[in-house]
């Protein structure tokens, strides 16, 4: 392995080393009760994963993580796929999304908690309304650039319109769609934490306030690096799975780039 690629693979861990460093020469400095060390939050976290009552918790996070995000995918990518190859469903559905998009989907959380309550379901709603616009959008922005000779080759063929969608424009838009995907999958990690937050039931935000409300801040410092160490394993593996789905559409390299 070339000394550049090594490089390259040890970024993201000297990145972390960094910022872990940084953090504890500032609290050295601030000698603050309520801004612990880097070391005193890393001691903190073995005990929160050895106990089973916060794994249960975090769990429940990752149950209601799944639940939102899939919904939105399965809901989202048809209706942004059919916005990109009709005017008539982009013209409806555009105005509904102007509106939602620049509200945070937290902030609709008292809202949704008086319509149905602060169990589960509020929780994954929040989520799947996180997720969706994401997903339609680079979804609506795939389909539309699918090139129309393709369709017409298609519709020559004999494909249905069902038929173009999902064996021309679906697989031309994939890039793309997987791009968004991968941006709902950051979102739906945020939303969650948030939700849970304002619902205080169980789930990882839950910890993280108990923490905070009885002054232990270490636990509230630990789980946010466990939440942001969940965040980075998610989005590694979603890379991974993303990379090997659209892997005819990216260039392959035999030899290291060199922009010298």
């Amino acid at each position: 392995m070339s000394g550049r690629a090594l490089l390259a693979r040890l970024a993201p861990v000297l990145a972390c080393v960094g910022l872990l460093a940084v953090w504890q020469i500032a609290a050295l400095g601030l000698n603050s009760d309520s801004f612990p060390t880097a070391t005193d939050a890393i001691r903190a976290i073995p005990s929160i994963l050895g106990d089973e009552e916060a794994l249960i918790n975090i769990l429940a996070s990752l149950r209601r993580m799944t639940i939102g995000f899939g919904a939105a995918v399965l809901v989202s990518i048809p209706v942004g796929l059919s916005m990109g190859r009709s005017r008539t469903v982009a013209s409806f559905f555009n105005p509904l999304l102007m509106v939602t998009y620049p509200v945070p989907k937290a902030a609709l959380m008292p809202i949704i908690m008086l319509w149905i309550g602060v169990g589960d379901l509020a929780k994954i709603l929040v989520i799947f309304l996180g997720v969706s616009l994401p997903v339609i959008y680079h979804s609506f922005e795939g389909a539309k650039a699918v090139e129309e000779k393709m369709l017409w080759s298609g519709a020559a063929m004999g494909l249905s319109g069902t038929e173009r969608m999902i064996r021309i424009v679906l697989p031309a838009a994939l890039p793309e769609i997987l791009t968004g995907c991968r941006t709902g999958l950051v979102l739906a990690l945020i939303t969650m934490v948030m939700s849970e937050m304002i619902a205080r039931q169980s789930g990882a935000g839950n910890i993280l306030f108990n923490a905070l409300d009885m002054g232990q801040y270490d636990t509230v410092f630990a789980m946010i690096i466990i939440i942001g160490a969940m965040g980075i394993g998610l989005d590694a593996a979603f890379e991974r799975i993303r990379a090997r789905l659209i892997r005819w559409s990216e260039p392959q390299f035999d030899i290291p780039l060199s922009f010298t």
